[in-house]
Order: C-alpha cells, then sequence, then structure tokens
C-alpha cells in the first residue's frame, strides 16, 4: 500500500519536474496556472493527471491536439520509479528502522535534484547554478548535521570531484566538459563521500563510454558530437547511494581478492 502512495507522490513531483524544466528554460516564473507549452492554452483539472492524463488525451493537447512530448510520461513514470524504489529499500529491503527514515528522506530529496539535473543537461547541454548549488547545501549540510557523516570524508570527496572534473576543463579549455560537471563533482562529493566518489566516476565513465559506442555504431553520433556527461554522473550517483556497499564488495573480493 505505501510502496502505491510512494510511486503516485513521485509521479506528481515529477509532473512539477516537468514544468520547473521547461519553466527554468523558458526564463517564465514558477507563479500562475499551467498551460500547453504550444498553444498555451491553460490547462484544466482533468489535463493535470500524472500519467493517467498522457495516456487518457491519447498524447494530445486536449485544445490544439498538438502531440505531447513523452518525455512528460517518462519523467513521471521515473520519478514515481524512484520514489516506491527507495520506499523499498529502506524499509521494505532493510526492514524498518529509525535511521532508515532519516535516509530516505535525503533519498527522496537530492533525487529531486538529481532527477531535474539529469533532464536539463539531457535536453539543452547545461548545468543550471540555480539547481545545483541548493542541492549542493543540502547534501553537505543533512549528510554533516543529520546523518552525522564525518567531515574529512565529504571534504575530501567534494575536493576530489572539483580537482578531477577542474582539470579537465582547464587542461581541455572546456572542450572536453562544461564548467557545470565541476559543479556536479562538488555535489557527487557531498552526496557519497570518500572513497564512494571513485566509484561514482568510474561507474560513470564507463556507462559514457558504453552509451557513446552504441550512438556511434547507430550513427546517432559522429566522433565529434557532444554528449552531455551530466547523466551518466546522476545515474551512477543514483546506483551507488544505493548499492555502493555491494559494489565495493563485489569488486573487492571478485576483482582484487581481498
Amino acid at each position: 500500500m505505501f510502496i502505491v502512495f510512494f510511486f503516485i507522490f513521485g509521479a506528481i513531483l515529477g509532473s512539477f519536474i516537468n514544468c520547473l524544466v521547461y519553466r527554468l528554460k523558458e526564463e517564465k516564473s514558477m507563479l500562475g496556472r499551467s498551460f500547453c507549452p504550444k498553444c498555451k492554452h491553460t490547462l484544466g483539472f482533468f489535463d493535470l493527471f500524472p500519467l493517467l492524463s498522457y495516456i487518457f488525451l491519447g498524447a494530445k493537447c486536449r485544445y490544439c491536439k498538438q502531440k505531447i512530448n513523452i518525455q512528460y510520461l517518462l519523467v513521471e513514470l521515473f520519478t514515481g520509479f524512484i520514489f516506491a524504489f527507495g520506499y523499498w529499500f529502506y524499509f521494505v529491503h532493510k526492514l524498518w528502522f529509525t535511521d532508515n527514515i532519516l535516509f530516505l528522506i535525503f533519498y527522496l530529496i537530492i533525487n529531486v535534484f538529481l532527477i531535474i539535473i539529469f533532464i536539463y543537461d539531457l535536453k539543452y547541454y547545461l548545468v543550471l547554478d540555480v539547481i545545483v548549488w541548493p542541492a549542493i547545501i543540502i547534501a553537505f549540510f543533512f549528510n554533516f548535521l543529520i546523518l552525522k557523516v564525518d567531515l574529512l570524508s565529504l571534504l575530501i570527496a567534494g575536493v576530489v570531484g572539483v580537482l578531477f572534473f577542474g582539470l579537465q576543463f582547464v587542461v581541455s579549455k572546456g572542450k572536453w566538459i562544461g564548467g557545470g560537471d565541476i559543479l556536479i563533482g562538488l555535489l557527487i562529493g557531498f552526496i557519497v563521500g570518500w572513497p564512494s566518489i571513485l566509484l561514482v566516476i568510474f561507474i560513470a565513465y564507463i556507462l559514457g563510454s558504453i552509451i557513446g559506442l552504441i550512438l556511434l555504431s547507430i550513427k546517432k553520433r559522429k566522433w565529434s558530437s557532444k554528449v552531455p556527461f551530466g547523466p551518466f554522473l546522476v545515474f551512477s550517483v543514483w546506483l551507488v547511494m544505493l548499492f555502493g556497499n555491494i559494489i565495493w564488495d563485489w569488486y573487492l573480493i571478485k576483482i582484487l581478492g581481498f
């Protein structure tokens, strides 16, 4: 029952995220009624149900009959899944403990920011300061003050993240990565701490290489094409937040033989 509630709650937030991404790009205020991005008609009550409205409207605006971008459905589904999976992981898989409430709260809050970063970077090849800086502040203070993560671990991870991407930015003069990736490096460090940031970076580059080769093989990209790296980092953070200990144990035992 609760897992359904978390899925619905996540889908509702996914709808909000879609709206936020659009209005940030168009530099519009978040105040005011929702509207169709194509015909600008104000949307009614039955146009705004997460998932259901997209399906029952046949993926078309009720008013102008233009197609609704499938992004709206996918983001609502994905955010619902992220929230439902978080509940399952912290309260079904790990059983019920008071500390898990705090971990779940942090997981939910930080993933809202990560999903926004993921979508915006994927669509527009840009990481917004107005999104990433609040996420950095929340990650640091929540981990340090509430989850009691070691301060030195957070600071080392933050410095490693900044230096790793900062050096690439300087050496390539901004050709390999964007300046926003440096901020994401700081954010990652404050989310997962040391040494887990190394695991995030490693997984992100493996995923990026695999996806890049796939896109090249199906001729969706050229060698000179830009590919946003933020989405790979965001997905890797999510993996490490949940399965970091399992991945470390597998690596140390299976690969290194410890």
